[in-house]
C-alpha cells in the first residue's frame, strides 16, 4: 500500500490513525523502517501524544530499524538462518579483512598491475589497508546497484552492462575488478559447507535466491516465521531497486504500508534528464492540466517547475521506481480501507498561501511553471512577510550569533513558538559545534536570553574525552608523551578513577611536574625510538623517568639531601600530599608498559588481548556514559575479531591499522542518537530528514561547501554509467535542500559567509541558494518594482562585528539590524575620558600589611587591583613551553637562575669561604642535574653566561660589606597603624639583615640578580620595592643606609628623617587602600619618565608642567615606532587605561607620581660604579 503526500505530518497522522484503527495483537511489535534517528523519534512522539491531540497516548512496542539491517533479516526469515549467515562474508566489514589477506598474493597475477603499482613501498601496510577499504566499499555498492555486473563477472564475462542492457568490454585497466570478484567467490567457497554455499551469500546472490523463493511461494501459504505482520516504511526518499523488490515480495505475507514524501501532486518525471531510463510503463500521478504527453527540452520551461527540475532527480528516480509496483488494480484493493476510516492515499494539501514561503511550496506542489507564477501571485509585502530571509555574514561565528538574535526576536514576537519547533542544519556539524557552544552555551539558564539547544550527529571521537584519551594512548609509539599529553589524560574522570587521583589533586601534580622540570619523553629509549640518538637514562633530562627519579629521591632523602648517583633530588614533596606520588608513578609505569606493547605488530588475537588490557589498565567506569562507551569498545573488538577469523587473516598487523579500525567502529550512530530533546536542534544536513518544523534554518550555505562534493574513486565504474536510483552525494544534497525548503512551515532562514573577513569582498552563496534567489527574483515582485529590489528586501547584509553601532539603533523595533547582546552596547572609552570603574567597597582584611606587599603594589598598582582584589590574571601560560626542553634561557629565567647562584655564594661567604667560585660551580652543576639548563653545548653556553657577571658583582658586594662589616643578630620590628574610615590598617613586618659599621652606623647591603642601570640611567621601577623596605627600616632601627648591588649598577639610599618616612608610608597605605577599590592611574615607568622631565618650577598644578614633560610620558606609555610602550607590555594597564590620555586625564596621575615616586627619584643615589655607568646618579 503506497500513500503519497507533500506534507509528512499528514502522512504521520494517517499512520497513527491507521494503527489505532487496526491494532496488532497484544505484545506484537509494530515494525517501522526509517532512515534517520530524527524520523524515528518524531514518530514516537506522535504516538506518545495525547489522544485529544491525535496521538495514542503511549509509544510502546514500536521497533524502528534501518532498511539494510531489516531487509537482511527478511532474507534470513524466508531462506532460513542456515542458508543465510547473520553477516554476509561479502559485507563491507568482512570483505575488508579478507582483501587484506588476499591482495598480496594476487598482485603478481596478470591483470593486477594497477594494484601492484599502487602498493609498492608499503612496509607499514597502510596502502594495503586503504585499498582494501575502498575496494570493499565499492564491491558492496556493486552488490546493491550493479548485481548484473557481478553475475556476469562470476560467469567469466568481463563486461559492463548499462541501464539499457547494452554490454561493453571492461577497460583493460579495470579487468582486475572482475578477476578479484572471482577470486573472492573462490576464496569464500573454500569455506562453504551445506546449504546454498557461502559463495552465494553475497547480497546480490541472496537477493536472487529470495526472489526465486518468493515467486515459488504458494498463495495463501503461512507467513515465514520472523516476518512482522505489518511493516510501515516512512520518511525514506530513496531506496535501491533491490530493497523495493524485497518490500514488494514481502507484501505477499505482511501488510506493507509505505508513505512517500512526494513534492508534487502531478506527474513530473519527464521534467528531468534521463527520463527514458525509467522502466515504469505507467504512473500513479496524472499530468498537470495543459501539459503535453511528450515534453522536449524546448518545452521544459513552459511546463516544469524550475526548482523541482533542478533539485528533484533523486526523488524522481525513487517515485519512478515505486510506480513499477503501483498499479490502478492494486490501489483499488486497498483504497476502500482508507476511505472507511476517513483517510486518503493521496494526501496533497493545498491551503491558501499568504506568505512567500507558502506560495513557493504551493508552486512546487502544483508543478506551476515560472510564467504562471508571475501572474498567479500578488506582489510581496516584504516588510510584513518575513517567511524567507537570506543573511550574509563574515564568518561561521557571526552566522550563529545572527541566528541567536533572530530566534530571540521570533520567540518575543510569537509566544506559541517553542525551541523544539526549530531545526538548524549545517553541511558539517563538527565545523559549527564550537561556534554553537560559544554562542548558545554562553548564557546561564536563568538569563531570559538563554535558548535551550542540542547538537546532534556529532561523532563520538569529536567530543568524548574518554575516546580522546584512548586515541592518545593508541598514538604512544609515535608520541613525544609531553606534559600536556599526560595532564590531558588526568582530565578524564575514568582515568583518574583508575589511578585513584581526585580532581583536586591535579593542580598539585602539575606543580610537581613543573618543579621537577619534566617536559617530554618517557625515557631515553622512548626518545630514541623517535629518531633521536640513543643515550643512557641519565642523559635523558626533562623526561618522565628523569623527573620521577628526582621526586622519589627527594621524598626519600629529605629536604637537605645532596645528589645521589647523578640524580638531583626534588624536595618539594612531603606531608599527606606525598601519597600522590604513588598514583603518578603507576600512571607513568602504565604508559611505559603500553608503549613497549603497542609498538610491535601482532596478530588479531594478540591485538584484542592487548587493547582490552590497555582499556583495563587506564579506564574504570562503573556506570553512566563512560561505562557504555567501554562496553561499545569491547563489542567493536569482538566484532573485528570475528570478521578477521572468518577472513582467515593471520598476518601481523601494525598499530596504525588496528587503531584506526577500532576508532572508526564508534562512528556509526545508528538510530540511538538523540534528535528531539525539547530544544533547538542543530544537525548535519543529512538525507531523509524531511521533518516539518515551524522554522528551518540553513547555515553554512557557501559556494563549494554545499552541495558537498565527494570525488569518486578512479576505479569506480559506476561513475561512467548512470542508472535511475544511483546514489550521488551532490544529488542527495540537492534533494535535501528541496526537502528542507518544503519542511519549513513558517520561516526559512538561509545564511552563508558572503563577505571576506579580511577585506569584505563579496563571496557567492551555494549554487542552490543562487538558484533559489534567481527563481524568487524571476517569479515575484515588490509592489511597483521592476528590478532586483525583492532580493534586496529579502537579504540582510550583516556587519563584521557584533558590536557594530548599526546593531543598536535608536528605534530597534523597526530596524533590520539588531542584537539582544546588550553587553556589546557598552560605550567605548573616549579620548580624555578615564576608564569607567565603579569603586568597590573597602577591602575586608584581618592580617596586617607587609613591606613586600606594599612594594609589589607600588611597582604595579593596576596589576595589584586585578590580581589581589578581583582575582583576575591576564597573563596566559604558554602551553607549548611546558612541553619543550630549556634550550635557551630567557630574561626571566636568567634572573631566577642567577638569583640561585647569588644565594649559593652568599651562603659560602657566611661559612667563611673566600673563594666563591666552587660554590657557584656546584650550584650550576645542580642546575644541570635538575634540568634547569639543557645538556650538552647549549647548557654549557647558558651556564657560562650566568656565571660571567658573578666575580665583578661580588667584588662590589664585598666592597659594600666592608662599610658595615658586622651583621646584627637582632630582628628589628616595624609596626605602623593607620586609621581609614573607621578601619584600622596596620603594617607589621621585620628586618633581620641589618649590619653595623665601625662608626656605629647601620646599613643594609642587598644583591639584585638583575640590572639597576639601563641606557645610562637608573631603572626607577626596579628601585621601588627596595625603597619601600628602606623607608620601613628608618622606622624600625633609625637611620639606615641601603645599598643595592646589581650586575649593572650600584644604588645607595641615604637615611631619612623618621617623620618623613612615617608620612610617606602613611601615604602609601592610603594609596593601597584606594587601589584595592579601583585601578589607580599610575604606571611606574611612565611616571619616572614624566618626573625626569619635570622642571624645578613645578608647583603641583597642571599648568606648571611643560608640553615636553607630557610628551616624554606619552612616549614611555604608548608605542612609538618599534619601541613598545609600558601599556603594550602590561595587559592590566591596557585594560584599565587604553591610552595615555585616559591615564593622565585628571590630576591624580600627577599627585600619585609626585607623592609616591618623586622621593625615589630624588633620593641620593651614590656609588663609584654607578657614577661611572651613568655620569650623574639619576633615577629613571
Amino acid at each position: 500500500m503506497l500513500v503519497h503526500g507533500n506534507q509528512p505530518e499528514r502522512m504521520r497522522d494517517l499512520i497513527v490513525h491507521w494503527i489505532r484503527q487496526n491494532p496488532l495483537a497484544p505484545l506484537e511489535k509494530e515494525m517501522f523502517l526509517v532512515q534517520s534517528n530524527g524520523i524515528a523519534q518524531w514518530l514516537k512522539l506522535a504516538f506518545a501524544a495525547d489522544p485529544a491531540q491525535g496521538g495514542v497516548g503511549i509509544a510502546a512496542a514500536l521497533e524502528m530499524s534501518l532498511p539494510s539491517r531489516f531487509l537482511w533479516q527478511v532474507y534470513r526469515a524466508v531462506l532460513g538462518n542456515e542458508a543465510v549467515p547473520a553477516v554476509s562474508p561479502f559485507d563491507k566489514s568482512r570483505l575488508t579483512w579478507r582483501l587484506m589477506r588476499m591482495l598480496p598474493a594476487l598482485l603478481d597475477e596478470p591483470g593486477y598491475e594497477p594494484l601492484k603499482r599502487f602498493m609498492a613501498h608499503d612496509e607499514d601496510q597502510r596502502k594495503r589497508f586503504q585499498l582494501a577499504q575502498r575496494v570493499a566499499d565499492l564491491l558492496d555498492q556493486y552488490q546493491v546497484y550493479r548485481a548484473d555486473w557481478l553475475a556476469a563477472w562470476a560467469a567469466n564475462e568481463d563486461v559492463l552492462i548499462d541501464a539499457r542492457h547494452q554490454r561493453s568490454a571492461l577497460p583493460d585497466d579495470a579487468r582486475w575488478q572482475a578477476a578479484l570478484w572471482r577470486a573472492l567467490l573462490a576464496d569464500v567457497s573454500a569455506q562453504g559447507d551445506d546449504g546454498i554455499g557461502l559463495r552465494d551469500t553475497g547480497r546480490a546472490a541472496v537477493h536472487e535466491a529470495f526472489m526465486a523463493r518468493a515467486e515459488a511461494w504458494q498463495d495463501g501459504g503461512a507467513r515465514p516465521a520472523g516476518l512482522p505482520r505489518r511493516l510501515v516504511v516512512f520518511g525514506i526518499s530513496s531506496l535501491p531497486r533491490q530493497s523495493v523488490e524485497v518490500l514488494a515480495a514481502m507484501s505477499r505475507w505482511s501488510q506493507v504500508l509505505m508513505c512517500v514524501h512526494n513534492p508534487s501532486m502531478h506527474y513530473w518525471a519527464d521534467i528531468i534528464a534521463d527520463q527514458d531510463l525509467l522502466r515504469a510503463q505507467h504512473a500513479r500521478q496524472r499530468r498537470r492540466a495543459g501539459s503535453p504527453v511528450q515534453l522536449d527540452e524546448s518545452q521544459l520551461h513552459l511546463h516544469s517547475q524550475p526548482l523541482l527540475a533542478a533539485w528533484g532527480k533523486q526523488g524522481r528516480d525513487f517515485i519512478g521506481l515505486l510506480d513499477e509496483y503501483d498499479s490502478d488494480e492494486a490501489r483499488e484493493t486497498y483504497t476502500p480501507h482508507f476511505t472507511r476510516i476517513g483517510q486518503r492515499i493521496d494526501l496533497f494539501e493545498g491551503e491558501e498561501a499568504h506568505t512567500l514561503l507558502a506560495q513557493l511550496q504551493d508552486d512546487i506542489r502544483d508543478l506551476r511553471p515560472l510564467g504562471e507564477t508571475r501572474t498567479h501571485w500578488e506582489p510581496v509585502d516584504a516588510q510584513h512577510d518575513e517567511s524567507i530571509r537570506f543573511h550574509v555574514a563574515h564568518s561561521a561565528q557571526r552566522e550563529v550569533e545572527i541566528l541567536h538574535d533572530r530566534l530571540l526576536a521570533a520567540f518575543a514576537e510569537d509566544p506559541t513558538l517553542r525551541p523544539r519547533d526549530i531545526i538548524v542544519m549545517v553541511p558539517d556539524i563538527e565545523v559549527y559545534a564550537p561556534h554553537i557552544q560559544a554562542v548558545f552555551g554562553l548564557l546561564d539558564g536563568d538569563d531570559p536570553r538563554s535558548i535551550p539547544f542540542s547538537v546532534a550527529d556529532r561523532a563520538q571521537r569529536a567530543f568524548d574525552p574518554l575516546i580522546a584519551a584512548l586515541e592518545m594512548l593508541l598514538a604512544l609509539p609515535y608520541s613525544r608523551v609531553t606534559v600536556s599529553d599526560v595532564l590531558d589524560l588526568l582530565e578524564v574522570p575514568a582515568v583518574r578513577k583508575r589511578f585513584g587521583i581526585d580532581v583536586e589533586d591535579v593542580p598539585t601534580l602539575r606543580n610537581w611536574i613543573d618543579g621537577a622540570n619534566i617536559r617530554w619523553g618517557l625515557h631515553a629509549q622512548q626518545r630514541a625510538s623517535l629518531g633521536l640518538p640513543q643515550a643512557d637514562e641519565l642523559s635523558a633530562p626533562n623526561s618522565w623517568a628523569f623527573g620521577l627519579r628526582r621526586m622519589l629521591l627527594g621524598y626519600a632523602a629529605g629536604e637537605r639531601a645532596e645528589a645521589w648517583r647523578g640524580i638531583e633530588p626534588f624536595s618539594e614533596i612531603g606531608g599527606l600530599d606525598a601519597a600522590l606520588l604513588g598514583p603518578l608513578t603507576r600512571l607513568i609505569d602504565a604508559l611505559d608498559h603500553a608503549w613497549r606493547t603497542l609498538r610491535e605488530p601482532a596478530t588479531v588475537e594478540v591485538w584484542c588481548e592487548r587493547l582490552r588490557a590497555l582499556k583495563a589498565a587506564f579506564f574504570v567506569a562503573d556506570d553512566g556514559e563512560d561505562a557504555f562507551t567501554l562496553d561499545r569498545l569491547d563489542g567493536a573488538l569482538e566484532t573485528w575479531r570475528e570478521a578477521c577469523d572468518e577472513a582467515a587473516l593471520a598476518d601481523a598487523l601494525p598499530l596504525a591499522i588496528v587503531a584506526e579500525n577500532w576508532m572508526t567502529a564508534l562512528e556509526g550512530g545508528g538510530l540511538s542518537q538523540r534528535f528531539f530533546a525539547g530544544a533547538v536542534t542543530f544537525a548535519t544536513l543529512m538525507p531523509m530528514r524531511a521533518i516539518p518544523f515551524r522554522r528551518v534554518c540553513l547555515l553554512g550555505m557557501n559556494d563549494g561547501d554545499y552541495p558537498r562534493s565527494r570525488t569518486p574513486l578512479d576505479f569506480d565504474l559506476m561513475r561512467r554509467d548512470y542508472r535511475p536510483g544511483d546514489r550521488s552525494r551532490r544529488e542527495d544534497d540537492r534533494y535535501l535542500f528541496l526537502e528542507a525548503l518544503l519542511s519549513a512551515r513558517d520561516h526559512l532562514h538561509v545564511s552563508w559567509i558572503g563577505r571576506s573577513v579580511t577585506d569584505n569582498t563579496p563571496r557567492p552563496p551555494s549554487v542552490l541558494v543562487g538558484q533559489l534567489r534567481d527563481h524568487l527574483n524571476a517569479g515575484w515582485r515588490l509592489p511597483d518594482d521592476d528590478g532586483r529590489a525583492l532580493l534586496d528586501a529579502l537579504t540582510i547584509e550583516h556587519r563584521l562585528q557584533p558590536f557594530s553601532a548599526d546593531y543598536f539603533p535608536a528605534h530597534p523595533e523597526h530596524a533590520t539590524l539588531y542584537t539582544y547582546a546588550r553587553e556589546w552596547n557598552s560605550p567605548a572609552p573616549q579620548p580624555n575620558e578615564p576608564a569607567s570603574f565603579e569603586p568597590l567597597s573597602a577591602p575586608e582584611r584581618d592580617e596586617p600589611l607587609t613591606l613586600r606587599e606594599l612594594g609589589d603594589f607600588l611597582s604595579n598598582p593596576v596589576r595589584s587591583f586585578f590580581r589581589q582584589r578581583l582575582r583576575v590574571a591576564f597573563e596566559s601560560e604558554d602551553a607549548a613551553s611546558e612541553n619543550h626542553e630549556p634550550f635557551e634561557v630567557d630574561a626571566l629565567q636568567a634572573w631566577q637562575l642567577q638569583g640561585e647562584l647569588i644565594r649559593a655564594q652568599i651562603k659560602a661567604m657566611e661559612r667563611g669561604e673566600s673563594d666563591l667560585e666552587p660554590a657557584a660551580l656546584a650550584r650550576l652543576e645542580r642546575m644541570h642535574r635538575s634540568g634547569d639548563l639543557a645538556t650538552g653545548g647549549f647548557g654549557e653556553v647558558d651556564g657560562e653566561a650566568l656565571l660571567a657577571p658573578m666575580p665583578e658583582l661580588f667584588a662590589e658586594y664585598r666592597k659594600a660589606l666592608a662599610r658595615w662589616p658586622d651583621p646584627l643578630e637582632h630582628q628589628y620590628d616595624i609596626r605602623l597603624d593607620a586609621s581609614r574610615d573607621g578601619r584600622l590598617l596596620t603594617i607589621d613586618d621585620w628586618l633581620d639583615d641589618l649590619r653595623v659599621g665601625p662608626d656605629g652606623s647601620l646599613g643594609r647591603v642587598l644583591l639584585d640578580p638583575g640590572t639597576l642601570i639601563k641606557d645610562s640611567r637608573y631603572r626607577g621601577d626596579r628601585l621601588v620595592p627596595y625603597w619601600v623596605a628602606h623607608v620601613g627600616a628608618q622606622l624600625a632601627a633609625g637611620a639606615v643606609t641601603t645599598v643595592i648591588v646589581s650586575k649593572v649598577g650600584v644604588a645607595e639610599f641615604a637615611p631619612l628623617d623618621p617623620q618623613v618616612a612615617r608620612a610617606w608610608l602613611l601615604a602609601l597605605v592610603d594609596a593601597w587602600d584606594e587601589g584595592a577599590r579601583r585601578p589607580l592611574p599610575l604606571a611606574v615607568k611612565t611616571a619616572f619618565a614624566w618626573l625626569r622631565k619635570l622642571p624645578d618650577t613645578f608647583d603641583g598644578t597642571r599648568a606648571s608642567v611643560p608640553v615636553e614633560t607630557w610628551d616624554a610620558a606619552r612616549a614611555a606609555y604608548e608605542a612609538s615606532g618599534r619601541v613598545m610602550g609600558e601599556r603594550d607590555t602590561n595587559a592590566y594597564l591596557r585594560r584599565a587605561f587604553p591610552d595615555f590620555d585616559t591615564l593622565a586625564a585628571h590630576d591624580e596621575f600627577m599627585t600619585l607620581a609626585t607623592t609616591l615616586l618623586l622621593p625615589v627619584y630624588r633620593a641620593p643615589l651614590a656609588s663609584t660604579r654607578a657614577q661611572r655607568a651613568s655620569g650623574e646618579g639619576e633615577a629613571a
